[in-house]
């Protein structure tokens, strides 16, 4: 039997992939950067259809983010498997540097971080050869002659297992296909048959990002080049490709010995990125001992054939990426894996009350801060939807407010926020506020919602029963990498803050929140 992937595999929020295959089910880790938990965990046995099944990092004694920007944390990681043992590692560049956590199941619960001290740089992965020893290999800066920033070199050491350190000399073995291109990284080790094999990436994450690939008989070279390299990327397509940034990838191989590789990509809507870097699948076949990617087409497909019998996730439908999501807060008992929140949230940010809803502590840490405000969190994963949440405002006053959040970063942000008397949509960019609109709503159970087409914005409430919009076609490209800046892809979702610092913190009680997927533009007719 075979089954149909979409492109991308993990749509929104999922950059770095790194991928694993053990005995017939596949798992797929990616950076997380300063959201909490860290580092997802999804499932499949298809290639095509995932689930979240948990998160690497759930302890703060595991992920310290202190005062983190949304664009550092977790770069990165890696997930390998080894006699009984699953094994991710990842640069923590906020605080620790590069570790090692480890764990007997691959959903979690991971160990406490083994950090590497002899390990500088970033983007750390392992290399379990076939007598069992266990290699790392990551880049930094070319420590012999770094010429520009991002000159890297990627180096190989042994590690030790049992002390989680270096064994024996650190070997610099390459530094780029391309002479002069920066930002060598990302690297995986591989042994296919008599080589080894160094899968990396070149030119950075934006518009000239690439996959590269080298190969010895010794693992720690000297390596050979690939006549082809760069052997996989969309940079030659131009800036109005619809899928961009390609690179940063991991190779798998099926039970059926058929190869695989995911990859980063990005998908701008009218030349922005708002969604950040996603999830995609190509085939890799190899000839004359090297990989090639998608042969015939050279470019990711919108679509691919797996030979695998279908996948059908028992998770709950909420964990499952790149579908509709509704929440009744009043029934939930906890969140789920697929939640994000800003740091370290503190131990009273939140509460479920059966039957009344989610309760999120009004701090007097704004979600534009760089401290542990209260916001919950889900990914954006289309370019169209609609976000609405519910929420009891009798709660509020003198300061304290509660709404609905599109979080790009501290510095833009789009949120719809209640105050107890007044409804505001404020816009943030380059870490100012403006107020574009606002309406008196009475207090009660009010709705927030929120449309988003592309790169613009239609923001609503509900008064006297009646829908009032507030605002319609607000211009929010700048909630995208192009011009924010940064890693991440934007999520939405529940936040409450307080201007003042209380003995007893206000409490906002929220009682639904739902995220749809809008499938035409309404003002061009198009599919999205």
């Amino acid at each position: 039997m075979s089954v149909t992937a979409n492109n991308p595999i993990l749509p929104g929020f999922y950059p770095d992939p790194s991928i694993l295959a053990v005995d017939g089910d596949y798992y797929i880790v990616n950076s997380t950067f300063s959201y909490f938990p860290g580092l997802s965990v999804m499932h499949s046995k298809d290639l095509a259809h995932w689930e979240q099944i948990g998160n690497v990092m759930t302890r703060e004694s595991q992920l310290p983010l202190p005062e983190s920007g949304s664009s550092r944390g977790l770069f990165a990681p890696t997930i390998r498997y080894h006699d009984g043992t699953y094994y991710v590692i990842c640069t923590n560049v906020t605080e620790g540097g590069n570790f090692i956590v480890t764990s007997d199941r691959p959903e979690g619960p991971y160990s406490e971080p083994h950090y590497l001290k002899e390990a500088d740089g970033i983007d750390p992965s392992l290399f379990f050869d076939d007598d069992g020893k266990c290699y790392y290999i990551g880049t930094h800066g070319d420590p012999e002659n770094e010429r520009f920033w991002g000159d890297n070199a990627l180096y190989i050491a042994e590690v030790d297992l049992e002390k989680f350190e270096f064994k024996g000399e650190v070997h610099n073995v390459w530094k780029s296909a391309i002479r002069d291109i920066p930002w060598s990284e990302g690297p995986h080790l591989y042994k296919v048959g008599e080589y080894y094999y160094i899968l990396y990436a070149e030119g950075g994450t934006g518009p000239e990002h690439s996959v590269c690939v080298v190969r010895s008989k010794n693992i720690f070279g000297p390596y050979e080049n690939n006549l082809c390299n760069p052997i996989f990327t969309h940079r030659h397509l131009g800036m109005r490709y619809p899928i961009r940034y390609v690179g940063h990838a991991d190779l798998v191989k099926t039970p059926k010995d058929e190869w695989y590789m995911v990859m980063l990509a990005v998908r701008p809507a009218g030349g922005f990125t708002t969604m950040g870097r996603e999830t995609f699948l190509a085939r890799v076949v190899w000839e004359k001992d090297w990989p090639v990617v998608n042969p015939g087409l050279g470019m990711l497909s919108a679509k691919l054939t797996v030979d695998a019998d279908e996948f059908v996730p028992e998770s709950p439908a909420t964990s499952l990426p790149g579908i509709d999501k509704l929440y009744d807060l009043t029934k939930m008992e906890n969140f789920g894996p697929e939640w994000l929140m800003l740091r370290n949230p503190k131990d009273n940010m939140y509460e479920f009350r059966d039957g009344e809803g989610l309760y999120l502590t009004c701090f007097n840490e704004p979600v534009w801060g760089f401290g542990k405000p209260s916001y919950a969190a889900i990914r954006q994963d289309c370019h169209c939807f609609e976000a609405v949440a519910t929420l009891k405002g009798d709660g509020l006053f003198d300061g304290a407010s509660a709404g609905l959040c599109l979080f790009q970063s501290e510095d833009y942000q789009l949120r719809l926020e209640y105050s107890g008397v007044s409804v505001n949509m404020i816009l943030r960019k380059e870490g100012k506020d403006e107020k574009l609109a606002s309406a008196m709503v009475p207090q009660g159970i009010i709705t927030l919602g929120l449309q988003v087409f592309g790169t613009k914005a239609v923001a609503f409430t509900v008064k006297d029963n009646q829908p009032l919009v507030l605002a319609n076609a607000v211009d929010i490209s700048s909630l995208s990498t192009e011009v924010a800046g940064g890693f991440v892809g934007c999520t939405v979702g529940m936040f409450a803050q307080d201007i003042e610092e209380r003995e007893e913190p206000v409490k906002a009680l929220f009682k639904s929140f739902s995220y749809k997927r809008i499938t035409k533009d309404p003002e061009k007719g198009e599919e999205k």
